[in-house]
This record gives C-alpha cells, structure tokens and sequence, in this order.
C-alpha cells in the first residue's frame, strides 16, 4: 500500500490530471489561482486503497491551507497548494506538464503567488 501523505496525494493529483486526463482546469481570480483536484473517491481509486483513508489527508490538507473543498463545486488549491503543486510536477513530470499547460501558464500559475 502507498504511504499516504499530503505530497502523495499532491503527485497522485497531478499523475491523475497530466497524464490520465491530460486536462487541468485553472481558475484565475484577482487573488490568486486554483486548480481543481480530482475528487477524493478518484484518488482513492487511483491510489488502490479504501475511500477513508484518503480523507484524514485531505482533512490536513485543509488544515494547512493548500486545499479548500466547496460544496457543489470541488476542491482546488489555494494560493500555497498550487505553489507545491508546480513544484511536484516541475520535479517529476516537467516535459508532460510543459507540453499540456503550455511554458506561459506554469509562469503566470507561479507569479501569481510567487509571494505566498
């Protein structure tokens, strides 16, 4: 089994998004940006273990302000989530990241909170 951590769900994320769905949606506010995460069930699955177990994580995850969930929406990150998630897929998927965001968007997703 995966050890499951707050990074572990981050890299499944964005295992999930970049090269499962090869689509990210970004929401671009005046105060920030977000991506919006595969649901909990998703990465659950994607992870082979129970349901349960990726909820106390997420439950962390909202606790350090990287993840906000919205009732009828989803979660995304926050301002400090998207940051950790640019680094992940920076460090283990740049090509495939690059190639489906484009250079200018991993630039812009990163200066708009460059001072979180």
């Amino acid at each position: 089994m995966v050890a499951l951590d707050i990074p572990a769900l981050f890299h499944a994320a964005a295992e999930i998004l970049i090269r499962e769905d090869q689509r990210i949606s970004v929401e671009f506010s005046a105060e920030e940006a977000r991506i919006r995460f595969p649901t909990t069930r998703r990465l659950a699955q994607y992870l082979d273990v129970p349901h349960y177990y990726v909820l106390p994580i997420f439950s962390m995850m909202e606790e350090k302000n990287l993840v906000r969930r919205e009732e009828r929406v989803g979660i995304s990150t926050t301002g400090a989530g998207t940051l950790l998630f640019l680094d992940i897929i920076r460090k283990s998927m740049p090509d495939e990241a690059t190639a489906l965001l484009g250079e200018g968007t991993i630039t812009a997703l990163a200066a708009k909170h460059s001072s979180v």
